[in-house]
């Protein structure tokens, strides 16, 4: 397989090319143009970030983008779907209004807001894929019925996959409330008894009539019938239906691959990374800890994998500076070279992922890098 092409802007700036203009100019050199955007409803999938969380994307990126998009012919929208556990992000209504707090609403990103999979994260589309670990991922609707998919990450750690990128940013973050559930967990869904107040919401809304009340006005879920859809997790008011065991990082990171096939799938898509504010966590937590590295420059390319790769490498070969998770495990250390995200989340694989995502044909992890 050819290498991919992969596209790289530092961060130096002149009165006469700011960053809005540098990222504008990288996407432009990296061929965002030749894709047909004429009358085309186009995702910009991003993370609105969780209140209280500021190494989220500056609103002021998507902006940018919204506005070249839209000079191209497009009917762009900024788009996340809704999170599985209980938070600001767990239901449109306090999903938008996070957002809004943040600074993505109409009127500073230039766009539309929408969730994609909902109020209550049970709008999706089951994309076929028959893949090996998942054969038909839920997608939030908004994404799955968009013409062109464009993905904005920032590029970070993270306590499960490893790292989040673009395919983190796309095959978890699109996915509905009960696809989440399928990439998290090894094992169906459970109901804490204790919890459960009876309110017969789960019963009336699963599919598969696997949950009923008892005796005791408590949901109890038929295992013969339950196929894992995590409607109920959905649902629940009252945190008594819950996610199972939770899977293997490798595991999780083959399932995120599927889902990011199920996203892209016979659509044009491309995919842009920013290497800043690089927390050790993801943005998905109430607050963000010190970065591990210096801000390095903003990426972008056709190919999600290579993306992911090119980040990744260029992660291992900065220096760690300053007061942060990374220096306080290892002082007096230089870690140039080591894998970071591995230091600071031994249970993780990454690269388990990425190469699952290479098998099935998402990409590449050979890539050229082209500074602009």
């Amino acid at each position: 397989m050819e290498r991919s092409k992969v596209y790289f802007t530092n961060l130096r700036t002149t009165p006469s090319s700011n960053l809005l203009d540098k990222m504008e100019r990288l996407v432009k050199k990296a061929g965002i143009e030749s894709i047909d955007f004429k009358q085309q409803f186009v995702a910009i999938k991003i993370h609105f970030g969780e209140p209280g969380n500021l190494a989220y994307l500056r609103p002021n990126y998507a902006a940018r983008l919204a506005g070249l998009l839209r000079s191209l012919g497009a009917k762009p929208f900024l788009t996340d779907s809704n999170t599985l556990y209980s938070g600001r992000r767990a239901n449109a209504v306090d999903h938008l209004q996070s957002a809004m707090e943040n600074g993505y609403n109409p009127i500073s990103a230039q766009c539309q807001v929408i969730i994609a999979d909902g109020l209550k994260g049970t709008e999706y589309r089951e994309v076929e894929i028959n893949g090996e670990y998942c054969k038909a991922p839920k997608i939030g609707s908004a994404i799955a019925d968009a013409d062109i998919v464009i993905s904005m990450n920032h590029f970070k750690g993270h306590e499960q996959a490893g790292f989040g990128g673009a395919l983190k940013n796309l095959g978890m973050g699109s996915a509905s409330v009960g696809g989440k559930l399928e990439l998290h967990c090894a094992s169906q869904p459970q109901v804490i008894d204790t919890h459960c107040k009876g309110c017969n919401v789960c019963v009336k809304h699963c599919a598969h009539d696997a949950i009923h009340l008892n005796e005791n006005r408590i949901a109890t879920i038929d295992y013969e019938k339950c196929v894992g859809c995590g409607q109920c997790v959905a649902l629940c008011q009252y945190d008594a239906a819950v996610m199972g065991d939770s899977d293997t990082s490798e595991r999780l990171n083959y399932k995120i691959a599927e889902y990011t096939q199920a996203v892209l799938k016979d659509k044009p898509n491309f995919h842009i990374s920013f290497i800043m504010n690089v927390s050790p966590e993801c943005d998905c937590w109430n607050h963000n800890d010190a970065a591990i590295i210096p801000d390095l420059g903003i990426l972008a390319s056709f190919d999600p994998v290579a993306l992911d790769q090119a980040c990744a490498d260029l992660v291992m070969q900065a220096p760690v500076t300053g007061v942060n998770k990374l220096s306080e495990m290892r002082p007096h250390e230089h870690l140039e070279g080591e894998d970071k995200f591995h230091l600071i989340h031994p249970d993780t694989n990454w690269k388990a992922g990425l190469e699952h995502a290479e098998r099935i044909g998402l990409g590449t992890m050979r890539y050229e890098l082209i500074k602009v």
